[in-house]
């Protein structure tokens, strides 16, 4: 199928009272279990490819994309391609080229008033170029400096800060972490339906890798549309891998990243069902 963009999933699924669920990509193989996952679930899903991913493609964003892209074309569910905590302005300016139809602008990192003035001149460039954007306010866990654990979004300020930045899509914080490998976060349900009151935008759950499937259906039952899923796809993917090479003699690269990717898969099509499904 041609790559969907990633506003018709997201209003799709917000219109339709669902979640759809955004897998990181890092390499090939996770594209392609994704892509195996949601054909599997039935359901379409996100791809989407962090500035970091990109900095390990060495910088450019362009071969990941278009591996990605071809990918998505071959499946039998829609499946959009999604540029995630961009900061960087210059990759931000090649993300339509590069075949992305979304971005997230990440400018968590900046006190309220700059946040703001950064992510509404990087909305209004992406919206005039063809792109869906996300920010962030209340910065998410896992990440260091400014994203510390504890912090959570408030309603009244995120009302602002979407008024403001006119961003399509906001990503809150309530309680999930990045790079969690424990699905032990506590989220805030009566909190992310106080925000999804007070703003007019879907909102997306960033670090759903500590979550668990049941509380991931209660938050889209509260509000939360894009659940944005990583880190527990590389825990199956190594898990994978560390057990094909307790065979000392293995070699052949295909042998163990076979089995990660069909693990991956297996653990997309799971949680991908999960969210879009969360009745």
């Amino acid at each position: 199928m041609p790559l969907a963009p990633t506003r018709q999933l997201v209003e799709a699924a917000r219109k339709a009272g669902r979640g759809v669920a955004a897998f990181n990509v890092i390499t090939l193989e996770h594209a392609e279990a994704i892509a195996a996952g949601a054909e599997a679930a039935g359901t379409p899903v996100i791809l989407q490819i962090s500035e970091n991913a990109v900095a390990y493609h060495s910088g450019n964003a362009f071969p990941i994309a278009a591996a990605s892209v071809a990918i998505a074309a071959e499946a039998s569910v829609d499946i959009s391609l999604h540029l995630d905590h961009v900061e960087d302005q210059q990759l931000l300016s090649r993300a339509a080229d590069a075949g992305f139809s979304s971005v997230m602008y990440d400018a968590s990192k900046l006190d309220f008033a700059d946040n703001v003035s950064a992510t509404r001149d990087a909305a209004r460039w992406g919206q005039a170029h063809g792109l869906y954007v996300e920010a962030e306010l209340g910065a998410v866990g896992g990440k260091g400096g400014a994203h510390t654990p504890g912090v959570r979004t408030d309603p009244d300020e995120a009302a602002r800060f979407v008024a403001d930045t006119e961003v399509d899509a906001l990503a809150v914080a309530v309680g999930s972490s990045h790079a969690m490998t424990e699905r032990t976060a506590s989220l805030d349900f009566e909190l992310i339906t106080r925000i999804g009151e007070a703003v007019p935008v879907p909102l997306v759950l960033h670090g759903s890798s500590g979550v668990t499937d049941a509380d991931l259906r209660t938050a889209v039952r509260s509000g939360i549309v894009k659940v944005n899923i990583g880190t527990i796809l590389n825990v199956a993917f190594t898990d994978a891998i560390r057990r094909a090479l307790t065979d000392d003699s293995l070699v052949d690269p295909r042998k163990y990243l076979a089995p990660a990717r069909a693990d991956v898969a297996d653990v997309v099509a799971r949680l991908a069902a999960t969210v879009s499904r969360p009745a």
